[in-house]
């Protein structure tokens, strides 16, 4: 996989599926993996540090789940919040079909996996979670965060994990000066080198 990324759009690899245990909304579930996805293993050290110290998700709404991969954070919160509606994005189409795959086996009808441009451009949210994917770069990365945290919903907040040593400090910086005034950015909590960011829109 030397050319290959979990955030290219499409995978040359041949795929091997692997069923692993995950603990989701307090419980333990199996889901499907694959190579060529984000974290085929386990759910990684940063999605753990968001799932276990965002506060819970609201009752219902449209969520926004950035960078999905196989689905972990959409999964979380289909779990938790079964009235609301999960916009799982990314650009991995392999990812798109685990995240379906694993929401068809865990019953959930609540979850969208979808390309970036299929998301309606009339749908605001509820709140937005996100590991997102810091290796594509600082010009792509910036190009996501101004693309869709201003499409939260008045009075919502998004929650982003990220890498200390990958750049948290500097993008907490960047978003606090790039986005407008009705946004707060603050550092919610810090935990085995991860920054839990807070993205506010005032009401």
């Amino acid at each position: 996989m030397a050319s290959e990324h979990y955030f290219s759009s499409a995978s040359d690899s041949e795929l091997t599926l692997r069923q692993i245990t995950v603990h989701l909304a307090g419980r333990a579930h199996t889901v499907t993996t694959a190579n060529a996805v984000f974290s085929p293993e386990h759910v990684d050290t940063g999605t753990r540090v968001l799932l276990d110290n965002a506060p819970p998700p609201p009752v219902n709404g449209n969520f926004l789940d950035i960078g999905c991969g196989w689905g972990p954070i959409s999964l979380h919160l289909a779990l938790t919040s079964p009235e609301a509606t999960i916009w799982a994005v990314d650009v991995n189409q392999r990812a798109l079909d685990l995240v379906r795959r694993n929401a068809a086996a865990l019953g959930l009808t609540n979850i969208r996996a979808v390309l970036p441009e299929e998301v309606p451009d009339d749908v605001s949210f509820a709140t937005i979670w996100s590991n997102p994917p810091i290796r594509v770069g600082k010009v792509v990365l910036h190009s996501l965060m101004t693309t869709w945290l201003p499409r939260l919903s008045p009075g919502s907040d998004a929650w982003l994990v990220v890498q200390r040593n990958l750049g948290s400090d500097s993008l907490q910086r960047w978003l606090g000066e790039n986005l407008s005034e009705e946004f707060a950015v603050s550092r919610d909590s810090t935990n085995k080198s991860f920054r839990l960011l807070k993205v506010a829109r005032d009401a």
